[in-house]
């Protein structure tokens, strides 16, 4: 880093964590207290290890009171995945992993073609699952500086029986007090961490030393440029006709399905790095990122009131 980012980065205050971390700690705790079976949605990405956090600070290491749940496509990075599963492991926490591959074998989820995403039909096996465990409350690490319609949702985000989103018949929340009155076969996707940003969730990690997947930190991969965005060259996601594969220093600010996650350019190998590298960006990390994003205006509130989380 340049002085001027040094001098950037030893003046940039974080006394505003204590604040959110306190938040998110008294949002899981409510969970806990008010539903009767809770899951943390924990995917082994950046969000989700942040809520971890909170929930060992929140209960207690080893004592986390509701099991952690992932939908797996079966496209996801390698890195990740056992990430995830070493890290709750190491929590000693139960870890409920659903696939939409299963899904596929019984009928529920069926591909247009053999190579369209899998992203999108998480959705199925999302509620499958909730069916399976009626869990009532699915907490997961959202944040309302991601996207527009993740913008527009409560901390409780109330559910109906078919798992739809209703951007127009959402609760108040004033005071910090929250409705968590259910009819059956309804659920809430609860959100601890809304009102955290991109630049919070990065000083938090660099605060608290979170260990993450190797992918969030630069590392040399192969690329091509697609509509302006850097995409990864696996057997998932090949060159197209005429596309030229590069080798660049890349990080992934997000992760997710390998068909729709793109990584962006980057040097940055510690969280301080990225810390200022996220100062400069003007660009949402999805945004910046995420495929599936670009489909359209409304993709995202769409895949949620279809009951994507």
């Amino acid at each position: 880093m340049t002085a001027m980012t040094q001098t950037e980065l030893h003046t940039l205050s974080n006394s505003h964590l204590d604040a959110l971390e306190e938040e998110t700690i008294f949002i899981l705790r409510e969970v806990a207290a008010a539903f009767e079976r809770p899951t943390l949605l924990f995917s082994g990405g950046k969000d989700s290890l942040v809520m971890l956090r909170c929930a060992e600070k929140a209960f207690g290491a080893g004592r986390i009171p509701y099991p952690l749940l992932m939908i797996d496509t079966g496209h996801n990075f390698t890195e990740v995945t056992d990430f995830r599963d070493s890290r709750a492991k190491e929590l000693g926490a139960e870890l409920i992993v659903r696939s939409v591959e299963d899904s596929m074998k019984r009928g529920t989820v069926r591909l247009a073609h053999p190579g369209e995403s899998r992203n999108v039909h998480q959705s199925v096996t999302l509620l499958e699952a909730i069916e399976e465990f009626r869990f009532d409350a699915l907490i997961g690490g959202a944040r309302r500086d991601e996207e527009k319609a993740r913008a527009k949702e409560r901390i409780f985000s109330h559910r109906d029986s078919f798992g739809q989103w209703q951007p127009k018949a959402q609760r108040p929340e004033l005071w910090t007090l929250f409705n968590h009155k259910l009819q059956p076969g309804e659920h809430f996707r609860v959100f601890p961490i809304s009102n955290w940003t991109e630049l919070d969730v990065w000083q938090y990690i660099a605060r608290e030393k979170i260990a993450l997947p190797s992918i969030y930190y630069t590392h040399q991969r192969e690329v091509v440029d697609r509509r302006g965005l850097l995409v990864p060259v696996t057997e998932l996601t090949p060159p197209k006709d005429g596309e030229e594969v590069v080798v660049r220093d890349v990080r992934f600010r997000t992760v997710g399905d390998i068909t729709c996650t793109c990584p962006v350019e980057s040097t940055a190998a510690t969280p301080e790095q990225i810390v200022i590298e996220t100062l400069a960006a003007d660009v949402s990390e999805r945004g910046a990122t995420r495929m599936d994003d670009k489909t359209s205006e409304a993709s995202m509130e769409k895949r949620k009131k279809d009951g994507y989380f």
